[in-house]
């Protein structure tokens, strides 16, 4: 089977999220991949934090968030947004669903994949017709 986790289940798992981690390693015989729509959310955080920092120690927390981003993402594939998920996001994006943007593009990902979406979100993927989801941190 294959698994695409969402961003707030990627952040747990960084977190050493006892619940998630558990979860993943009971996967390790499924396909497990993080999308790239999720690492830009993760960078783009870490962006903030790195241009915020004032001082030593906020310059160098930046780089170990930097650190674990990158060491964190080598259990998982890699999925990019590719033009027939970016598509299936635009017919998504017209059926007004009421999802924000990131996740409609996970969510037209998953489909692509015919992927099951790891996350705690269930109220937006709720809303996608045919996308299913997995709460791993309970």
């Amino acid at each position: 089977m294959t698994y695409l986790l969402d961003t707030d289940i990627l952040s747990l798992y960084q977190r050493n999220h006892r619940q998630v981690v558990a979860s993943i390693a009971s996967h390790a015989q499924d396909t497990l991949c993080v999308s790239t729509v999720s690492i830009e959310e993760q960078i783009s955080g870490w962006s903030a934090i790195a241009r915020n920092a004032k001082t030593q120690t906020r310059h160098e927390y930046a780089s170990l968030v930097l650190l674990n981003i990158v060491s964190s993402l080598s259990p998982f594939g890699l999925v990019p947004f590719t033009i027939p998920a970016i598509q299936r996001f635009e017919q998504l994006l017209k059926s007004r669903l009421n999802v924000t943007g990131n996740d409609l593009r996970i969510a037209a990902i998953a489909l692509e994949l015919g992927a099951t979406v790891v996350t705690r979100n269930r109220r937006d993927f709720l809303r996608v017709p045919g996308v299913p989801i997995e709460d791993w941190s309970v």
